[in-house]
């Protein structure tokens, strides 16, 4: 994990899921966990790809590339473990991440009127647009199919 440094704002885990970076604010974050078995079983929740033991601890894994990236997650190399918070309450959740993972501090910019609902907002390092996920909303999101999600890409 490397670190990229802008005057003020928040700090930010910058994250690569499929093609795409992303970001999700580093307060949430717990840590970034090595590949470890994925323990799946029956279930109803379209974004659930299973769970994990980590530290004691039974953390959902949620595959997020589908409604990010219209497709599966590609082959991963870490579980981003964060924090969601809904209705006072505190619970790990894991992501799986493809690439490597940065640490940035820069200003939020709000979210455009047609980004997607888990989108808090942007932010701009080096040029590039990286959208910061609302995890919460994130993970109770619907998948996409791949033609929606290239039509979106071409907007």
């Amino acid at each position: 994990m490397s670190a990229t440094e802008q005057t003020g704002g928040e700090s930010y885990v910058l994250l690569q899921i499929g093609d795409r970076r992303f970001a999700v604010p580093a307060k949430y974050v717990s840590e970034l966990a090595p590949p470890v078995r994925l323990h799946e079983f029956p279930h109803t929740a379209p974004l659930v790809a299973g769970v994990i033991v980590r530290r004691g601890r039974i953390v959902p894994v949620y595959d997020v590339a589908p409604v990010l990236t219209g497709k599966r997650s590609p082959a991963h190399r870490f579980y981003l473990i964060a924090r969601r918070e809904f209705g006072g309450v505190s619970e790990p959740s894991a992501i799986p991440v493809s690439g490597e993972c940065e640490l940035a501090t820069t200003e939020i910019q709000p979210p455009l009127a047609d980004d997607p609902e888990y989108f808090s907002g942007s932010l701009m390092i080096g040029g590039e647009k990286i959208d910061v996920l609302d995890m919460e909303t994130l993970v109770t999101s619907r998948p996409v199919d791949a033609n929606e999600a290239a039509r979106r890409e071409l907007q």
